[in-house]
């Protein structure tokens, strides 16, 4: 019996957001989202951090994690509790499901990809391929599960002397029919390279971590990735606003075929067409139009835009387990149940790399750092 399953592996936890939620208005004075600012705002969902925010297609996932772990003097890098391992409770920090370590130790995937943007912190990833990695502060990581993959996500706290503030998005990209059963994929994009742009005036600044924008292309994705078409038109961008600051979010090149999404996850206020924003929410626009948006409070502001076209094909899923049939998802079980995706090559399922390992990337036996691209 596979290893997940006989400790309870908790998959409601990674179940998707329901799309049956009714829209919130959240700006005051707006009676419907239908009726903002001419029909550019399509929907206004309110949204409690880091409880998963809903998605539109291709997008299926989407969570925003900010914890401030304390310093660890001792260099263990453990948070100073133990976990139960179903820490999701509101607070200054959580176990999620780690016991010793913070974060996710050994889980299995099928059908899709992830995409892991770090903008603080540190990430310990290992995986059923033998891969494995310690990324962070502003790293992005690409990983198609395709048939099968099963992986760790472990956050050590490296830190003696500070905070080990944690700061992340993990976005689940679905993948169409045709690839959900491709070899699985991994790659490291350091921070040094991420594509980045800024305002003319440097009150804005968006990094382009998939997709282009405005001629500013991000780097390559997976191979068989869903974001590698550019037809496609998967855009992953992050914008940062300082108070006052102004940005147009430019109309996407697929028009009204292209599904947009703005995550409002930081910061006091942010006016969006006009419309003033003052509670964190997901804000549906038509990517067909230009999108004015406005920090109208007095501390930096954060929104994440997720793009793409839809898939348009029946979505089957249980848990970690992505397809288009509940047929098919009883056969993912039953091949983890056969193979455990190729077994896990590690000592530990909460496999944690010494904490004077720098950033590195282990991808089918190579190992790269930041240093020796």
């Amino acid at each position: 019996m596979q290893r997940a399953l006989a400790r309870g592996f908790n998959y409601r936890t990674f179940s998707r957001p329901s799309s049956s939620r009714p829209a919130t208005s959240v700006p005051t004075g707006t009676t419907t989202a239908a009726t903002m600012s001419g029909g550019a705002i399509k929907r206004v969902q309110a949204i409690s951090i880091p409880t998963p925010m809903p998605t539109q297609s291709p997008f299926l996932f989407n969570v925003y994690h900010k914890d401030e772990f304390p310093p660890c003097p001792d260099g263990s890098m453990k948070p100073p509790r133990k976990g139960n391992g179903a820490d999701f409770a509101p607070g200054p920090w959580r176990m999620y499901h780690g016991r010793e370590y913070s974060g996710f130790p050994q889980h299995p995937h099928r059908g899709f990809e992830t995409i892991t943007a770090v903008m603080r912190g540190t990430i310990d990833h290992t995986d059923s391929c033998g891969n494995a990695g310690r990324y962070g502060d502003g790293d992005l990581q690409h990983m198609t599960a395709g048939r099968g993959v099963v992986h760790g996500e472990l956050f050590p706290l490296v830190h003696k002397d500070r905070n080990n503030t944690l700061q992340l998005f993990q976005i689940w990209l679905n993948l169409p029919s045709k690839d959900k059963m491709v070899q699985p994929a991994f790659v490291m994009h350091w921070s040094e390279d991420v594509r980045k742009t800024s305002t003319s005036d440097g009150g804005v600044d968006i990094t382009v971590w998939t997709g282009e924008y405005e001629g500013v292309k991000s780097l390559a994705p997976t191979p068989r990735s869903y974001a590698a078409d550019p037809s496609n038109d998967v855009g992953v961008y992050l914008l940062k606003f300082k108070p006052g600051a102004e940005f147009t979010l430019r109309a996407a090149s697929g028009g009204v075929e292209t599904n947009r999404s703005l995550y409002y996850v930081e910061g006091a206020s942010l006016d969006v067409c006009g419309e003033k924003l003052s509670r964190k929410c997901v804000v549906d626009v038509d990517a067909s139009q230009d999108i004015p948006l406005r920090n109208s409070g007095s501390d930096e502001v954060i929104c994440l835009v997720l793009q793409g076209k839809p898939i348009n094909e029946p979505v089957a899923q249980h848990g970690p387990f992505v397809m288009n049939t509940q047929k098919e998802i009883m056969q993912a079980f039953e091949d983890y149940r056969a193979t455990e995706f190729g077994g896990w090559p590690w000592p530990e399922d909460a496999m944690v790399f010494p904490r004077e390992e720098g950033r590195f990337a282990l991808i089918d036996g190579v190992k790269s750092t930041p240093s020796s691209k």
